[in-house]
């Protein structure tokens, strides 16, 4: 890590679904010994539409979410979703994390860390944030294995499709919104952890 990590007190990993958030915040916090905390169970949010491993079915309001709406809406909703349920509950983990000595220093990481939402809580050297992201092709291959796409019918194909096409549409969006605020982005594809690491 950066010798400036001594400083720090909260890591912010943002980034789109399936593209490694989850592995890398939890690979930190061991080598860090920190707290560690995904977005994802701060607020409910029609989630993912595929029969996980539980073997439960896809609720209907899941699949009307996805069977209704553009691509371009699903984005603006998930984002509306981050910002009015979600990033309120972010500012107060992080301050509290950032400035109480009293408490662990803590990972965080989820998609709902959309950069503009939370740049006003990357500050000097208390909270420090990376994006990551990768290609269509590694995010869609994720995806596909993840809801077994190749071995479900075509009305599952379809909402699956239509998750994936959101994921690479805020993969794209994000970047752009990353690289105009003059954040670190990572290519998960061309960047090892221990490069990552440095970034910081």
């Amino acid at each position: 890590m950066n010798t400036s990590i001594n400083e720090t007190r909260v890591i912010l990993i943002g980034g789109s679904s399936h593209v490694g958030k989850s592995t890398l915040g939890r690979s930190f916090a061991t080598q860090l010994d920190w707290s560690y905390r995904s977005t994802d169970k701060l607020a409910r949010h029609p989630g993912r539409p595929w029969v996980g491993a539980n073997g439960k079915a896809i609720p209907e309001h899941v699949a009307e979410h996805y069977r209704t709406r553009s691509i371009e809406a699903l984005f603006l909703d998930v984002l509306s979703h981050y910002e009015k349920n979600v990033l309120p509950q972010v500012e107060s983990i992080v301050h509290s994390h950032a400035f109480d000595l009293s408490t662990e220093c803590l990972i965080l990481e989820g998609s709902a860390l959309w950069p503009e939402f939370v740049a006003n809580l990357v500050c000097k050297n208390a909270v420090k944030a990376i994006w990551l992201t990768a290609s269509d092709q590694l995010l869609g291959n994720r995806i596909k294995r993840e809801s077994n796409f190749s071995n479900v019918g075509e009305d599952e194909k379809h909402l699956i499709q239509k998750f994936l096409d959101r994921t690479l549409f805020y993969n794209k969006r994000m970047r752009e919104t990353v690289e105009r605020l003059g954040f670190i982005c990572i290519d998960v594809e061309s960047v090892s952890m221990a490069e990552a690491n440095l970034c910081l």
